[in-house]
C-alpha cells in the first residue's frame, strides 16, 4: 500500500546523500518533495501542514547541522515524525480486571468486520485467551452464517442464537451473550456489529445501544484502509457519535494510496491497534507505529520478522539439526532440507518476508515476482524420491532423475536443479557448523571467521603434519578434534549461535525463486 510513497520518499532522500552540509534551499527543496509524495499519498492536508513544519523547524535546528551526516540526520527525524503521526507508541488492548473483556466492533458495511472478528479471535486464541464471537449484525444477508463459518476456521467460539436476515433483537442478542460468556467461560467476548452503507442516525443509534447494553471494555473503530479521506470522515463521525478507543485497518494489503493509515490516529486521537494485511486469518496482527515508519522508509520490519520465526520455528527441531550437523555435512538430507524450507513457508508469504528484510525496497519487481509455489514444487520432487535417494542424492543418476521428474509433474531440468541447490545449502550449513562463518560476511560469535581471523586466502594445513604412529595418541588427538568441532558453534542452535528462532539464517532457496535474470 506505501510503495508510491515509499518510492518518492527514497528518492528525495537520495538527493540529500553526499552533501556535507545542508543549506537552508536543501531543506525547502527536500521538505517540498516530502509534502509532495505525502499528498499524493492521499494524506489530510492538515496532517501534511502539521508534518512539514516539524519537520522544517527540526531540520534547520542544531541536530543537523552540528551533524556528521546531515542526510542521515533528516531521515532519522522524518521517521520519528513518521512515528508521531501513526500513533506514537503501540497500545495495547485493556483487559478487564473481572472476565469477560468485551471488544464491540464498529464500522461501515463492506468495512470487513465480520471476517476481522475471526481475525481478531484467532489473535486472541493464540495469546492464551478464550474467546466468543457474538452475531449481533442481523440485518446483512448471511451476516450470521459467515461469522458461524469465521468462528470455525478460527477455532474460537461464537453465540448466535437468532438466524439474522432481518429477523432478532440485536441489543438483546449483545445484553444475554455477557452472561453466556460466564456460563461457558470465555475471557473475552468480541461483538460484530452491523454496518450501513454510509453514517445514518439508525446506524448510530443501533451501535450506542448495543454499546451501552454491553459497557465494553474497547470499542474498535475497524476502517477499510483503502478509501482514503473517507475513512478519516466517517472516523470522526463515529468518534462524535458513538466514541470508540482505537482503530483497525483492514485490507492493508490492497494497492490504494495509504493515506487513510497516515492520518486517521492524529485526526481523531485514537491509535491504530490492529492491522489486518491479508484474506487468511492469521494476516493480522498488532499495530506498531515504528515499524509501519520502519516499513514506508525502506529499511525494513526485521523485529517483526523475529517475531513469526519465533512462533513458527520448534526449538527441539533446531537442537535436532544442529546434532546432525554436528556430526558432518552428510548427516544432512533432503528430508532435513525439505522440512527447513517447509518451517519457512509456514511463517507466511515469502514475498511479505522478503519485504519485511532491511534494503529490499529496491528489489520491490523481483520480490513481487517470486514464485510462492516454488517450495510446492521443491516438497513433489523431494517426496517423488525413494527413502535412499533422499538420504544420499549422489545416487540420482539420469534415468533417476527422470522417474522423479515424471512422478512429480517436472522437467528432468528441475530435479538437476534441486540437488545442485540442496548441495550448496549443505555445503554453506556445514561450514557453519564448523565455525567458518556466512560466505561472503564477516565473521560472527560462535559462527568463526571473527576479528582474531586473518584477512586474505585462507591458511593451509602445514605441511608434513601426520597422525601419530601411536593407535593410542591417535585416538586422543581424534577426540580433541571432534571435541573443538563440536564447540565450534553454529547455526540452528549450536553453541554460540544464539537461543532463540532469531539465530536462523534465511535459506538461499529465496533467491532461487526469482525469475531468471533477475537473480
Amino acid at each position: 500500500m506505501f510503495d508510491t510513497l515509499s518510492d518518492r520518499l527514497a528518492a528525495t532522500f537520495k538527493n540529500l546523500r553526499g552533501k556535507g552540509r545542508l543549506s537552508e534551499a536543501d531543506i525547502d527543496a527536500t521538505a517540498r518533495e516530502i509534502r509532495i509524495a505525502l499528498l499524493e499519498a492521499d494524506v489530510a492536508l492538515p496532517v501534511v501542514r502539521a508534518f512539514i513544519k516539524q519537520v522544517k523547524e527540526r531540520a534547520a535546528g542544531a541536530e543537523v547541522s552540528k551533524a556528521l551526516n546531515p542526510a542521515q540526520q533528516v531521515i532519522k527525524i522524518v521517521n520519528e515524525e513518521l512515528v508521531g503521526i501513526l500513533g506514537g507508541e503501540t497500545r495495547q488492548l485493556r483487559f478487564a480486571k473481572k472476565p469477560p473483556t468485551v471488544i464491540m466492533l464498529a464500522g461501515l458495511q463492506g468495512a470487513g468486520k465480520t471476517t476481522l472478528a475471526g481475525k481478531l479471535g484467532r489473535w486472541l486464541k493464540d495469546k492464551g485467551h478464550t474467546p466468543l464471537l457474538v452475531a449481533c449484525d442481523l440485518q446483512r444477508p448471511n451476516a450470521v452464517n459467515q461469522l458461524s463459518v469465521v468462528a470455525e476456521r478460527a477455532g474460537v467460539g461464537i453465540y448466535a442464537p437468532e438466524p439474522g436476515n432481518g429477523v432478532g433483537d440485536p441489543v438483546q442478542v449483545a445484553r444475554d451473550s455477557i452472561e453466556y460468556a460466564r456460563t461457558k467461560q470465555h475471557d473475552v467476548v468480541v461483538v460484530d456489529t452491523a454496518g450501513r452503507l454510509g453514517i445514518d442516525q439508525e446506524l448510530m443509534e443501533q451501535a450506542a445501544d448495543i454499546r451501552d447494553a454491553v459497557s465494553p471494555d474497547e470499542v474498535l473503530f475497524v476502517v477499510d484502509a483503502m478509501i482514503g479521506q473517507d475513512a478519516v470522515n466517517t472516523a470522526e463521525a463515529f468518534r462524535d457519535g458513538v466514541g470508540f478507543d482505537g482503530v483497525v485497518l483492514s485490507k492493508l494489503d490492497g494497492d490504494a494510496r495509504g493515506g487513510a493509515a497516515l492520518s486517521i490516529a492524529q485526526v481523531t486521537g485514537r491509535q491504530i491497534m490492529f492491522a489486518s494485511n491479508g484474506e487468511k486469518l492469521d494476516d493480522f496482527d498488532a499495530f506498531h507505529p515504528d515499524r509501519m515508519a520502519s516499513r514506508i522508509l525502506g529499511m525494513g520490519d526485521v523485529l517483526s520478522l523475529i517475531e513469526k520465526a519465533e512462533q513458527t520455528f520448534d526449538q527441539q527441531e533446531a537442537e535436532k539439526m544442529a546434532a546432525k550437523l554436528a556430526k558432518g555435512p552428510k548427516e544432512f538430507t533432503l528430508d532435513d532440507f525439505l522440512a527447513q524450507m517447509e518451517q519457512v513457508r509456514k511463517m507466511g508469504s515469502i514475498s511479505k518476508l522478503l519485504g519485511m528484510m532491511p534494503g529490499m525496497g529496491q528489489m520491490k519487481d523481483q520480490i513481487n515476482n517470486l514464485d510462492e509455489k516454488d517450495v510446492d514444487r521443491t516438497a513433489a520432487i523431494i517426496k517423488s524420491m525413494t527413502p535412499g535417494e533422499r538420504h544420499e542424492p549422489t545416487i540420482i543418476n539420469g534415468s533417476r532423475r527422470a522417474r522423479i521428474a515424471a512422478g512429480s509433474g517436472v522437467d528432468v531440468s528441475a530435479v538437476k536443479n534441486l540437488v545442485e541447490r540442496f548441495f550448496e545449502a549443505r555445503k554453506m550449513m556445514s561450514k557453519m557448523a564448523q565455525g567458518g562463518g556466512m560466505p561472503g560476511m564477516p565473521g560472527m560469535p560462535g559462527m568463526g571467521g571473527g576479528p582474531g581471523k586473518k584477512k586474505g586466502k585462507p591458511q593451509k594445513k602445514a605441511k608434513g603434519k601426520r597422525r601419530s604412529g601411536n593407535p593410542m595418541k591417535r585416538k586422543e588427538e581424534e577426540q580433541a578434534a571432534a571435541d573443538r568441532k563440536a564447540a565450534s558453534g553454529g547455526a540452528f542452535g549450536l553453541p554460540g549461535a544464539g537461543e532463540g528462532p532469531e539465530s536462523f539464517e534465511l535459506p538461499k532457496e529465496f533467491r532461487d525463486m526469482l525469475p531468471p535474470g533477475q537473480k
